[in-house]
């Protein structure tokens, strides 16, 4: 009681003093609170990870059999795991793990990577190495970017996206993932066609196994473009000459001269073109992107749980200021979506 009086005295007799300090104290409050980084939707979820596994050709009966059940008994006793959800459809199997509050998030993905690495060589041949998707907030999705062109196609605007605008806004800091809707990659494909198959007395897989064998590259795991040639060099007096290989086929014009290895009726070889068309196109859609009417891309930019949604929309910003002028005929719109503003 003595120390209560003895403070009340002195603060009455330096008042001055007291008064300053007082008002000191209250100016260095509001200087701080003005400039704390406060977020506007701050994290409020577990730490949680996603493992996806793309299977191409695959029922959502067969994911959830082959793919995700196995997954889910080797996932089974992670330390600090809370709730385990799972997701099987056609060709892509979804584990999202969510751990109990308080794990620590790095150790909890480095103990899923090690459960991965066991269970990879059980699953089957026609699924994909599984992926961890990045960790994302609860809140993940902080700009939507959508990008057209009046004088480019989807396909020419996906290699630019790709390669240019992603990579680009991968860097900028607290942005941990970049999607894109719509994505048109442009690749020479063999489209049979079920008459003409039918006509010459041909399997979709006698088509599958030439086209394989002749692009040296493929996904047919027994024929023999599953096998890419080793490369080597060539020793001389002076210099050491490394072999390059170069693919025999390089077009969708060279790819439909090729010989299938059958005749028809007439005696005549049989080509791809006899058979299928084959042009340049993309690989079946399973989603698209609508940007301003019409056809574009839109880009799905996420963030770390502990990254600023205002830091991260502003480093968008300004990284898309930065290329603009390095992408001619492009349009580019980041007010699609954006939570901070």
């Amino acid at each position: 009681m003595s120390e209560l009086r003895r403070i009340v005295e002195l603060s009455l007799r330096y008042r001055y003093l007291t008064c300053f300090i007082a008002v000191l104290l209250l100016v260095f409050g509001v200087a701080q609170v003005r400039g704390m980084p406060v977020d506007v939707f701050p994290e409020f979820a577990p730490p949680q990870v996603e493992i996806q596994t793309p299977c191409l050709g695959l029922s959502a009966e067969e994911v959830e059999a082959l793919v995700t059940t196995p997954m889910e008994e080797a996932f089974n006793g992670l330390p600090g795991l809370s709730v385990m959800r799972s997701k099987s459809v056609e060709q892509l199997s979804s584990i999202k793990l969510i751990f109990e509050r308080g794990t620590n998030l790095m150790e909890a993905r480095q103990a899923i990577q090690e459960r991965l690495t066991l269970v990879v060589p059980t699953l089957p041949t026609w699924a994909a190495p599984p992926h961890m998707m990045p960790p994302l907030s609860s809140t993940a999705r902080t700009v939507k970017v959508g990008i057209s062109s009046d004088t480019r196609s989807v396909e020419e605007l996906s290699m630019f996206t790709y390669w240019t605008i992603r990579e680009r806004l991968l860097r900028v800091p607290g942005v941990a993932n970049v999607a894109i809707w719509g994505e048109r990659i442009q690749i020479p494909t063999v489209q049979v066609d079920p008459a003409r198959l039918a006509q010459h007395g041909l399997t979709v897989e006698q088509i599958l196994q030439a086209t394989s064998d002749t692009l040296d590259s493929g996904m047919v795991q027994f024929s023999s473009g599953a096998v890419v040639g080793t490369g080597g060099y060539l020793d001389t007096p002076n210099q050491r000459l490394p072999i390059h290989f170069k693919l025999p086929i390089e077009s969708a014009e060279q790819l439909g001269d090729v010989a299938i290895g059958k005749t028809s009726a007439d005696g005549k070889a049989l080509v791809m073109n006899d058979v299928a068309n084959v042009v340049d196109d993309t690989w079946p859609m399973i989603g698209d992107a609508v940007v301003d009417g019409g056809e574009g891309l839109l880009l799905i930019v996420e963030k770390f749980p502990w990254a600023n949604t205002v830091a991260v929309t502003n480093g968008v910003e300004e990284a898309i200021d930065e290329m603009r002028p390095g992408l001619p005929g492009i349009e580019i719109d980041t007010t699609i979506f954006r939570p901070a503003t």
